[in-house]
């Protein structure tokens, strides 16, 4: 089973995040060579055309060591950037490659980087959040989607794989028993995701399941009837 994960990496120690801050833009997308070498200081970086943001301008920002425009690529200007990388930053990229890989390229705003990876589990996420936070990095989830290869067509009642993980767990925990014998909140936990994102899943899970149930009910009236 791989985990789908999308989230935002925020610390006054990731690069680009000050050209976002003093430049026009308010994104931009890179790719960067650090999950397969901790120390690489190339990052390509794509900007919105009409911004019009040159050499100099990137070459201002003291994190910016060199910057050549490459050229364009659709409606974006692509340029090369030789950063001075922060130790932290090399240190919480270390290894990175052997549990996670890229989806997308880095979307860097004034409130950090948002990430598309996919880990080999759960666990492998969890290790490289900790580590992030170990190195003043907050990791800040945004989705987690466990993939296998059991397809959703397989799972009883429509439900997704995400559904259904989500309901079995809170049923085998005493979520559904009077009183309560856990929370949102620690049942979100043990799956990894924040505590909305979890009630997100148990309503729409829940739903499927009535919507289901009831389609069946209205069947079988039909047919007795």
């Amino acid at each position: 089973m791989t985990i789908t994960t999308e989230f935002c990496l925020s610390s006054p120690s990731l690069p680009l995040v000050s050209i976002t801050e003093r430049l026009p833009p308010d994104q931009i997308e890179c790719v960067h060579g650090l999950c397969f070498e901790q120390d690489a200081r190339m990052f390509i970086v794509r900007i919105d055309s009409e911004v019009n943001v040159s050499e100099a301008n990137l070459e201002s920002l003291d994190e910016v060591q060199e910057a050549t425009t490459i050229g364009y690529a659709g409606e974006q200007t692509v340029h090369n950037l030789t950063i001075d990388l922060d130790d932290a930053i090399s240190e919480v990229f270390s290894g990175g490659s052997s549990v996670a890989a890229k989806l997308e390229p880095t979307v860097v705003t004034p409130e950090g980087w948002y990430e598309r990876k996919v880990y080999k589990d759960r666990d492998s996420f969890m290790e490289s959040r900790t580590r992030c936070e170990n190195y003043g990095i907050s990791l800040d989830l945004i989705s987690m989607t466990s993939t296998s290869s059991t397809s959703d067509d397989d799972l009883p009642f429509g439900l997704t794989e995400r559904q259904y993980e989500a309901l079995t767990l809170a049923l085998s925990r005493g979520y559904y028993e009077s009183p309560r014998q856990t929370s949102t909140e620690e049942l979100a936990a043990e799956l990894g995701i924040s505590q909305p994102s979890l009630s997100r899943l148990l309503r729409r899970g829940e739903r499927q399941l009535l919507s289901s149930a009831l389609q069946t009910q209205e069947h079988l009236n039909t047919v007795s009837n």
